[in-house]
């Protein structure tokens, strides 16, 4: 199986399980990758025989940025709806990045990583 793989999606959205995340909004990273054929439009050249990435990545953004969520794990879900939603996408692996993450010791943030088949 082939792959598209999009990186760091930046969007802004009000998630998490604090009151003062829900209302101030921040920062989240999303990355995507699409398991699919790739071989009919590596010989085509043809737009029509893959998925095209840019309306992906503005289907990724807008399932970001709904909610609110409590858990990444239910943004990382909605994305992979989304994804999944595109007719050639066979298997789809999501991450999504909470820079600013409120731990109780310094880090980098939390990400959540989901990887979904889709259903025959």
């Amino acid at each position: 199986m082939d792959r598209i793989t999009l990186h760091g999606i930046e969007v802004w959205a009000h998630h998490g399980i604090r009151p003062d995340e829900r209302r101030s909004g921040q920062p989240f990273v999303v990355d995507v990758t699409v398991d699919l054929d790739l071989s009919a439009a590596a010989v085509s050249d043809d737009l029509s025989d893959t998925v095209d990435y840019a309306t992906v990545a503005s289907d990724v953004a807008a399932a970001a940025a709904g909610g609110p969520y409590h858990l990444l794990e239910s943004v990382a879900g909605r994305i992979l709806d989304a994804v999944l939603g595109h007719r050639r996408v066979a298997a789809a692996e999501v991450t999504v990045n909470k820079p600013h993450a409120p731990l109780p010791v310094p880090a980098a943030g939390v990400s959540v990583t989901l990887r979904r088949t889709r259903e025959p």
